[in-house]
């Protein structure tokens, strides 16, 4: 299991599921809550008539668990007066049960089974109630309804004295919880302190209690409250159980005796645990009471958060047999030395490192330490398999327990769990498994694998891993049978001469030695279908097969047998043995019968003792397959007819029948006898429940070679073709089959639809089919193919299909349409064969291109997607002049982020990268597997590339930059079909024999960032730009003005073209491992504004009044610099790593004069949790900084009241401030290749009084030394320079360049002349000399100590004056002595990195990339000595104490705390800011922003708020007063693109309608902050939504053009707009207006905009359900390249005049133009020097906001052109809105949102 650090020293239950939201909970019937008068604070009432309807339960799925190991349950709770209430607990104890216990005031005595414990609940009351004295009279306890007196009361349940001394159970974990009416909750809570609610903190603090001794006072969060004077005890109960009370019944939960209490409260001792009472309990019980007690005995370190228990730190103690080399992999676990249970779920991590290597990257660094790996590692994890079988379908076994079965998937085993399906895997056989056995315990599996010298494994079945292999030398072992016990093991197979061999083995050691060892061995001739060891006797065995039955027995070392004599029935063929079972194992085998099945439908009763025939029955006319052994009820019978029988022993009628798909294979009975196992020659597996008579399915699977696939990522289905003739569609979450698609035609390849529920078949006739799945029928069928379908697959965008076959055609299908209309069939221009099949064609993301292998094997074609235009060929045969053989391709795979690239997977064991454009080889990988590449796929964003060959699954950085470039992973016992990346990202797929589901681990990519190859990150507007210049013409039909300079291409391949035209298209961008040489004198833009010049505060626009236009002169070419290869980023989340911006800021732009601006930033939304220590906070001075974006937000906490220090343009990396909060430093990265710059910034006045420009790549860390004399600034991993500046002129004093990346750096809190800073290779003590003006630096470099392994330290601080704390990215403290630079101790403060470390006095803050933020108490460092060796917590004797932890929602990147630690701020990466308060335990969100990027903000109607939706799936509520987050909405694994709200003025009936990327509309009540419905109009994602000016309905637009009409009310879909079909929708705007004038009916317009560049607007009365085109505006534009991207297109109304409508898009030229409805015409102009990314109208003025690219912000006059710029984003702008009063207005630069008001031009 996970850590059970987190849980010390308590769990709050109900906020750790945040009970409230009820997502992770559930409520049923009567729940609700109030303000309790006593507690003063919220509870929930449970009630209701019967408990059992209603109540509360945690967690709310079944398949969960709470997984809580603390030993005491605390349950803060009142039973309500004159009811019942009954509580539930779901308990796991070690061995895995499941334990249920139950208290309640129903129960009237205590009663136990095996898996329930059920105790009475005596209710407290009121002291010197008429109920109190009479339970006190009373010799019984008075069980039953609670009394009107009764209290609240604070229960503790000690969970492993109730399992230990009533079931003999060790407690493990809790599982759930159900709390049943009646009764009002406060809370619950587990902890392994015994806590007592009578004491508070400052009496337990002069008391001495600690959590060392185990005990200490109730939380505060958890504590009732208690006036002043008052006793705890005359307001409430303490209950605890075991309990102190003598009251019958006994085994209750009551009261402990009175006397005990007073004592305890007068005295107030330390409530120290007593011995367990066992009083008065059954003489069964009491004599197993002492070894219990000794058996489940706590451990000490499990109940205090004290670190003294520490392990030694990298010693590692493994020891491995020799037979473990034989395989990779032979455990069901990651080949570590963690516990298998150490795993995060559970799961399996197959894989392995490759041997030699693959690239030249690979094979040059020899030293562990130094290489450079491919992260996370492993970075697959299987999850889930799909299939059954393999070499046998004739195994199958069920647990013990009767939760889980066992069987194989070809070379896996795979556990599963039969209630929630969820698989587990032993991994080693590297062939099809043929059969598996269990003893009888079900601890111990064996499992044997085809293949000559076959192999045997046995298994520890709860761990997972494998205890001993041994081979057999046999070939086609069909058999293995377990003793019960599991001390012999059984094994039959053929030998060398075909002959059958019976082999027996000892295993009774095999558990603890791994020692096996023979017993006897026979050859014979009988044929042996099954063999089976006697249960109650080891020693004895039976078998049967064609025409024999055998009793057998090993004794001296021999194994004899002897035949049952069949008389007549001698020819039979025998298919199935099994004894009667009993529950007796009496040694008399007079009574035993033996029963055998045979093909022919026979059953035969046979004595075992006297080795005769009894009985012989013809149950069936059909041939049985398979019978299980009969329990003295029934017998149970599996056939080839298809049915599964239950007979009873006289077999006088048939008990239970199912019938199955196909032959039945095997029949297994579990051990209580009501579940009946089932598995069929057709793959599928299932069970009986004997007692519903319900049949549930398992698992379905393929019987032969699964040859392709496909998945639909909006519907979570995957469809798969096979060489068994079905197409079959699965659900991915559940694994069951959805749909069985059977032809006589053997399908080739299938292909889903990018956004329909359609997907496509090929055959091996050459038929295409193409199926509807929500309908189940057949939409198109084609023949234009004669032969097999190698190629079958859709263009991205959905518009088009492709498909190809072995005889060399391609076929281009309309699929826009229904009938997917055939539009052209090439001949002769694929590759002929099969051998590319099933994934022979690739389509680029842009749906532009689509690539192949032909007309030949050498050559790789790439054409027109559109029109199967040949566009370029590229010859891969002439790479390898030396070779004696010819380099054909065997696959082709698109780049998925960049178009550029094309790989091709060759017959020489290669990948090569080339230029889609140019034909140029960019790239060469080789060895890429030990066989050919059979399948290759990239991720989406381009960071790893997939390949498969013969049986593994290699992964691959797709950069091909660090030392070990791949990992692999192994499972399948075939060649791999196919392989390929999910639609989200987060799982791979593999098929061959089986389905594979991994879990891809990775870190996925920020958007933007990492996205793509460094060649395009690096090169992209360079490449940009030697496209304008490097062909023909430029886009706009001009001549180029310069030629490029040539460089020194790579070796090109043979290149032909068939179109020119097209050639010129593709050359004009190239990437290539060269530098390129630009030309660099740009090509300015003599544009009307003249924006080559510095302007004016004052600046006017070109306004046009006339309807002709201008053209618009040539764009400029921006100036570039190409750079080179930078260094690798350190592997800690601690290093800053600037966002990817693809912008970058028009240097022309001049800021407008500061009493002259037209808008005034009043405020900034949220906070950038990308920064790393971009946060300081002054408690002396109250001041309180932090930056988003490249603005440094200042603000007095006292009056909530922002400044703005505004001076950098790029994103600002980090903060400092000196000590007497009267100077903030701010750093920010450089653009366009320039210097990063420092700011110094005067808080009171809020000016730049100094910038420093000195690194050349970001600054990670900034620092004022302790008397604000020097100032400190760190480069970051591309050139780690450390400079020291002088505070009172800002010049340089010294500086060194580092060794390796530095991650944090700080002064020493006394003595400023003393540095520190840590990084890669280790920590830096730094000295400052001074002389005169002369500053000498010296630093002096110590390692990390070895006991922490290799590792970066990525934080620091100061402890005192002579101590030094580091953190590493392991989660490990170092402790430092600064004076002898040595390590003193260390400790494993965290499971992740540490990134945060800040000390105060005696107390350590350290917070990590695990979410925790933990206080620890350092004080026993002080007297640590230097050691020659560093010791660990443990051996120091050192006590380093836990005493706070708290999780927050995203990883620490910044922290400040005053001089006592008490209270501090603490940012994260998820954009929040938090108050931190130690002493009262609390945290408060100070402020709250977007992770993610924003999509969308919009106004209320009377903007009092205003929500914003995000790429997370959020949608947020503010407010605009205040700045506050009011209420998020969160939809998991989906992006929201659009939000609006509704027009009602009304707050009771005002709603937020958002659109989410899978289709869906969510429309959310802001009253009851919840969701109120949820539509699904469209099939993809929704781009744009808009409620109707009067409310009556719900426009909302989906990316393929759709428009949807929905009902607010009953969410129906009205009508459907198909009129911009085919182009996303950009806009949708609704108006109140009057439409006689147009002459049409209607009181509303509305219109929307798509990115083809055309406008609609529309008349509507949606009262009388009308809607009538007024005007269809087309916009015209230039032709434009492939892959360029496009500024989108928009339109809005005029506010002051509805019939004007204002557009922008890509054009002729950069403008907007205002278009009259009644004049049908432009009637204006406004010229703009860049395209608009967004655009918003005021209705106050004739004010546009227009955002651009640039990062400009635009105010526009419209009526003069007259605008000003602002340029206070770092990031290209995607959002602007006006406030529907024009006083105020947003604009939205990725998540940074910045809140101007409006003062006007």
């Amino acid at each position: 299991m996970a850590s059970k650090a987190w849980q010390h020293p308590y769990v709050n239950i109900f906020k750790h599921v945040r009970v409230e939201e009820w997502k992770r909970s559930a409520q049923e019937g009567d729940v609700s809550t109030y303000t309790d008068k006593r507690l003063k604070c919220p509870v929930f009432l449970i009630r209701g008539p019967v408990p059992a309807n209603s109540y509360i339960l945690v967690p709310k799925n079944s398949n969960q668990s709470l997984g809580l190991t603390g030993r005491f349950f605390y349950l803060l709770f009142r039973p309500t007066a004159g009811k019942y209430f009954v509580v539930h607990l779901d308990v796991a104890a070690e061995e895995g049960h499941a334990i249920r216990v139950s208290f309640s005031n129903m129960f009237k005595e205590f009663k136990s089974t095996a898996t329930w414990l059920q105790f009475p609940f005596l209710c407290g009351a009121a002291k010197d109630s008429v109920y109190h004295h009479t339970s006190k009279s009373a010799r019984h306890g008075l069980v039953g309804p609670a009394p009107s007196s009764v209290r609240w009361t604070c229960l503790m349940l000690d969970l492993q004295y109730a399992l230990s001394v009533y079931l003999d159970r060790c407690f493990n974990h809790l599982k759930s919880i159900k709390l049943c009416a009646n009764m009002s909750v406060k809370n619950m809570f587990t902890s392994d302190l015994q806590l007592d609610p009578g004491v508070s903190f400052s009496e337990a603090k002069l008391m001495g209690l600690t959590s060392s001794q185990g005990t200490g006072p109730m939380p505060r969060e958890m504590s009732f409250p208690v006036p002043k004077r008052g006793s705890w005890h005359d307001l409430y109960d303490h209950i605890k159980f075991p309990s102190e009370g003598t009251k019958l019944p006994f085994d209750s939960i009551q009261k402990g005796n009175s006397h005990l209490e007073a004592r305890c409260a007068s005295n107030r001792r330390s409530p120290v645990r007593e011995e367990p009472r066992f009083v008065n309990l059954r003489k069964v019980v009491q004599d197993r009471v002492s070894l219990i007690q000794q058996i489940t005995t706590p451990n000490l370190r499990n109940q205090t958060p004290v670190v003294t228990d520490i392990p030694e730190l990298g010693v590692v103690s493994t020891q491995q047999k020799d037979w473990e080399q034989e395989s990779a992999s032979s455990s069901s676990q990651q080949l570590t030395s963690r516990s298998p249970w150490d795993a995060d779920d559970g799961g399996v991590h197959v894989y392995v490192h490759p041997e030699d290597g693959l690239s030249k990257h690979a094979e040059e660094s020899e030293s562990e330490s130094e290489e450079e790996m491919l992260l996370p590692d492993p970075i697959l994890r299987l999850n889930r398999i799909i299939g059954f079988g393999g070499a046998t379908s004739k195994c199958a076994l069920w647990t013990k327990s009767g939760d889980a079965v066992v069987y194989p998937c070809h070379a896996i085993i795979v556990s599963m769990t039969i209630s929630s399906n969820q698989q587990r895997f032993f991994v080693g056989h590297t062939d099809k498994v043929s059969a598996l056995a269990f003893n009888g315990n079900t601890t111990l599996l064996a499992s044997a694998q085809i293949g000559n010298n076959s192999v045997v494994r046995v298994w520890n079945y709860h761990k997972g891993n494998c205890v001993a292999m041994f081979r057999i030398h046999a070939h086609s072992l069909s058999c293995l049978s377990f003793s019960y016990g599991g001390g012999i093991l059984c094994a039959v197979g053929k030998d060398s001469h075909n002959k059958t061999m019976v082999v027996v083995w000892n295993t009774r050691n095999v558990s603890k030695t791994g020692e096996v060892t023979i017993l006897a061995k026979a050859h014979t001739d009988v044929d042996i279908n099954t063999m089976k060891v006697a249960f109650f006797d080891d020693t004895r065995m039976v078998s049967c097969g064609h025409d024999n039955i055998r009793l057998w027995r090993v004794r001296n070392g021999t194994l004899r047998s002897c035949p049952v004599n069949l008389g007549e029935y001698h020819s039979m063929d025998f298919t199935d043995v099994a004894f009667e079972e009993g529950n007796s194992f009496d040694p008399h085998l007079d009574d035993r019968t033996l029963f055998a099945s045979s093909r022919s439908g026979h059953i035969f009763e046979i004595d075992y003792s006297r080795v005769v025939i009894r009985n012989v029955r013809r149950l069936l006319p059909a041939q049985r397959q398979h019978a299980d052994r009969r329990e003295k009820w029934t017998s149970n019978a599996g056939s080839e007819d298809g049915f599964l029988r239950l007979w009873p022993l006289d077999f006088s009628a048939v008990f239970l029948e199912a019938e199955h798909e196909g032959p039945v294979s095997v029949v297994l009975v579990s051990s209580d006898s009501l579940q009946v196992l089932a598995a069929t020659s057709t793959g599928n597996l299932g069970f009986l429940n004997v007692s519903s008579r319900g049949y549930n399915t398992l698992m379905r699977s393929h019987t032969d070679t699964v040859l392709g696939f496909s998945v639909d990522g909006i519907h979570r289905q995957l469809t798969s073709a096979s060489s068994d003739g079905t197409v079959r569609i699965w659900n991915m979450d559940s694994l069951h089959q959805l749909y069985d698609f059977v032809s006589e035609d053997s399908p080739c390849s299938v292909a889903f639809h990018p956004s329909e529920q359609i997907f496509s078949c090929g055959f091996s006739s050459g038929v295409v089919r193409v199926f509807s799945i929500s309908t189940a029928e057949l939409l198109a069928e084609h023949k234009q193919h004669g032969g097999p379908v190698v190629g079958l697959t859709f263009s991205p965008d959905g518009e088009f299909m492709y498909s190809a076959d072995s005889q060399g055609s391609l076929a281009l299908y309309n699929s826009s349409e229904e009938d997917h209309n055939v539009i052209r069939v090439a001949c002769n221009v694929v590759a002929r064969g099969t051998e590319r099949a099933p994934d022979a064609l690739t389509v680029s993301s842009d749906s532009r291109c689509l690539a192949f292998i032909g007309p030949s094997e050498y050559i790789v074609t790439i054409a027109d997607a559109r029109s199967l235009d040949e566009l370029l060929r590229v010859d891969v045969s002439i790479l390898d002049v030396e070779s004696p053989r010819l380099d054909s391709a065997l696959k082709v795979c698109f780049s998925t982020a960049s178009t550029e690239h094309l790989l091709v997977a060759t017959s020489a064991n290669k990948i090569l990268w080339v230029s889609t454009k140019t034909g140029r080889l960019l790239r060469e990988l080789s060895k890429v597997h030990k066989h050919q590449c059979s399948s290759l796929a990239v991720s989406e964003d381009s960071r790893f590339l997939l390949t498969a060959g013969h049986n593994a699954v290699k992964v691959w950085d797709y950069n091909m930059q660090l030392n070990v470039n791949s990992q692999m992973f192994i499972g399948h016992s075939q060649p791999i079909r196919q392989v390929s990346f999910t639609p989200d990202q987060q799982c791979v797929i593999s098929v061959g024999d089986a389905i594979f589901l991994w879990d891809f681990l990775a870190n996925p990519a920020k958007p933007l960032t990492d996205s793509c190859s460094p060649l395009k990150a690096n090169y992209t507007s360079t490449l940009k730009a030697a496209a304008e210049v490097s062909g023909g013409q430029l886009s706009n039909g001009m001549p180029r003005q310069t030629a490029p300079l040539p460089s020194s291409p790579p070796p090109r391949l043979d290149v032909s073209t068939t179109d020119q035209v097209a050639q010129v298209a593709l050359s004009s961008l190239s990437i290539c491992d060269d530098t390129l040489a630009i030309p660099t004198s740009p090509v300015q833009d003599p544009g009307p504004g003249g924006f080559s010049d510095p302007r004016p505060a004052v600046s006017f626009l070109k306004v046009t009044d006339l309807v002709d236009m201008s053209l618009l002169n040539t764009d400029h070419l921006d100036t570039v610099d190409v750079k080179q290869k930078t260094a690798v980023r350190p592997d800690c989340y601690r290093h800053f790593i600037q966002r990817f911006k693809t912008s970058s800021l028009d240097q022309t732009v001049v800021a407008p004069q500061t009493e002259e601006e037209g808008i005034k930033l009043k405020a900034v939304i949220g906070y950038n949790g990308n920064g790393r220590g971009n946060m300081v906070w002054s408690p002396d001075q109250g001041l309180f900084a932090y930056s988003c974006g490249c603005v440094v937000v200042v603000e007095y906490l006292h009056t909530g009241i922002q400044r703005h220090l505004q001076g950098h343009s790029e994103e600002i990396s980090c903060l400092a401030l000196t000590n007497d909060a009267q100077t903030v430093a701010s750093a920010a990265g450089g653009s366009n290749g320039s210097k990063s710059l420092i700011c110094i910034w005067d808080v009171q006045n809020g000016t730049c009084c100094n910038t420093i420009s000195y690194h050349t790549g970001a600054v990670q860390s900034l620092a004022f030394s302790r008397d604000d004399r020097f100032f400190l600034s760190v480069g970051d991993f591309s050139n780690p320079v450390v400079a020291l500046w002088s505070t009172k002129n800002f010049q340089l004093l010294s500086g060194a360049s580092m060794s390796g990346p530095i991650h944090d750096a700080a002064f020493s809190p006394s003595a400023a002349s003393q540095m520190a800073c840590v990084g890669s290779q280790g920590v830096y003590f730094c000295l400052i000399h001074t002389q005169g003006l002369d500053v000498d630096f010296k630093v002096q470099r110590a390692n990390a100590p070895s006991e922490v392994g290799d590792v970066e330290l990525t934080a620091l601080c100061y402890h005192m004056d002579t101590f030094l704390f580091t953190g590493t990215n392991r989660g490990h403290v170092c402790a430092w002595d600064v004076n002898t630079q040595c390590c003193l101790m260390t400790w494993e403060a965290d499971e992740g990195e540490i990134g945060v470390l800040l000390c105060r006095g005696s107390r350590l803050l350290t917070g990590s990339n695990t979410r925790w933020l933990r206080l620890w108490e350092v004080e026993a460092v002080q007297a640590m000595k230097p050691q020659q060796n560093v010791c660990s917590v443990k051996d120091s004797r050192t006590t380093v104490v836990l005493e706070r932890e708290v999780m927050v929602d995203g990883t620490m990147v910044s922290a400040a705390f005053d001089n006592t630690m008490d209270m501090g701020i603490v940012g994260t990466t998820a954009g929040t800011l938090w108050y931190i308060n130690w002493s009262d335990n609390s945290n408060i969100r100070l402020v709250s922003g977007h992770k993610s990027k924003v999509n969308d903000v919009v106004f209320s109607c009377n903007e009092s708020h205003f929500a914003t939706c995000s790429e997370d799936g959020s949608v947020r509520v503010w407010s605009t007063s205040s700045y506050e987050l009011v209420v998020q909405f969160q939809v998991l694994n989906q992006a929201c693109g659009c939000v609006c709200w509704s027009p009602s003025s009304s707050k009771d009936s005002t709603c937020v309608a958002a659109g989410y990327s899978d289709g869906t509309v969510r429309i959310f009540q802001l009253t009851s902050t919840e969701m109120e419905m949820k539509l699904h109009p469209h099939t993809v994602a929704v781009t744009a939504i808009q409620y109707s000016a009067n409310g009556h309905v719900i426009l909302s637009a989906g990316k393929n053009g759709l428009v949807a009409v929905s009902s607010p009310v009953n969410g129906t879909t009205i009508r459907v707009i198909r009129d911009h079909k085919g182009a996303m929708i950009t806009t949708i705007q609704c108006v109140n207006e009057q439409c006689k004038s147009f002459e049409l009916e209607g009181n509303e317009m509305w219109l929307a905009a798509s990115a083809d560049r055309r406008v609609s607007v529309w008349a509507a009365d949606w009262s009388k359900d009308k809607c009538d085109l007024l005007d269809w505006l087309s916009f015209p534009a230039p032709p434009y390249f492939a892959g360029d991207s496009l500024p989108p297109s928009m339109a809005a109304f005029c506010p002051s005049d509805r019939s004007l409508v204002v557009y922008t898009g890509y054009g002729v030229e950069k403008e907007l133009s205002f278009y009259s409805l009644t004049k049908k015409q432009i009637i204006k102009r406004i010229a703009l020097p860049h395209w608009a990314t967004c655009i918003s109208l005021s209705s106050d003025s004739q004010l546009l906001a227009v955002g651009s690219k640039e990062r400009v912000l635009k105010l526009i006059k419209s009526t003069s052109g007259r605008f000003q710029d602002f340029v206070q984003h770092s990031d290209s702008l995607q959002t602007c809105r006006f406030s529907p009063s024009g006083t105020l207005l947003f604009s939205v630069a990725y998540n940074e949102i910045l809140l101007w008001e409006v003062q006007g031009l």
